[in-house]
């Protein structure tokens, strides 16, 4: 089994950067193993494999890194292909910058507060009611954490989504944008020590 990080990175095997993650073990090891309990666990329970795909694929294509939104897209087109030109689809639609949110009004950060885009699944129907609800909470996640409350919890409840189930889906939003933004500094670093060599 690759390591993930370094197969998006594109580290090779002895290179300087091999070497950089060798020097933390544990990190590397723990990344690893996240990668593998949230999406290729033995027992999916009560997400399936579909889903932690589709919403993988989601939300890497949502940060825009070309690579790890291939990987992804290529991991749900293995499971489920029909699904894939649906995702893209709501990446589109879902697409932006932020981070969005309010501020209070009377408090220090008020100037910082955006509004930006409120993202609602554009093909429901095609999504069926679980990855509906999954996708918008994700799209909160990746762009506005900050007002996310129980009313939002409430709707993946009502899609059917069970507690143990929407902590799994929270850990997996969680885990890719960490897991992107690794990646991205990787990459960073690798470009760096080319330049300098």
């Amino acid at each position: 089994m690759i390591d993930v990080i370094d197969h998006l990175a594109g580290i090779e095997p002895d290179s300087p950067l091999d070497h950089l993650r060798d020097q933390r073990p544990d990190a590397r090891e723990h990344a690893q193993r996240g990668f593998d309990a949230l999406l290729t666990p033995d027992v999916p329970g009560e997400v399936s494999l579909v889903e932690r795909d589709a919403v993988a694929a989601f939300v890497t294509g949502l940060h825009r890194d070309p690579r790890t939104a291939r990987f992804y897209a290529d991991r749900l087109s293995e499971l489920a292909p029909d699904l894939l030109d649906v995702v893209r689809r709501e990446i589109a639609a879902g697409s932006t910058t932020g981070p969005y949110g309010a501020y209070p009004a009377d408090g220090p950060l008020a100037v910082e507060s955006d509004d930006g885009l409120r993202y609602r699944a554009q093909d429901p129907a095609a999504l069926g009611g679980r990855l509906t609800a999954a996708f918008e909470h994700a799209h909160l996640l990746v762009f506005r954490p900050r007002e996310a409350d129980p009313k939002d919890l409430r709707a993946l409840a009502d899609a059917g989504w069970s507690d143990t189930a929407i902590v799994t889906l929270s850990q997996l939003v969680a885990f890719l944008s960490f897991q992107i933004r690794v990646v991205a500094g990787l990459r960073l670093l690798g470009a760096t020590q080319k330049g300098t060599s």
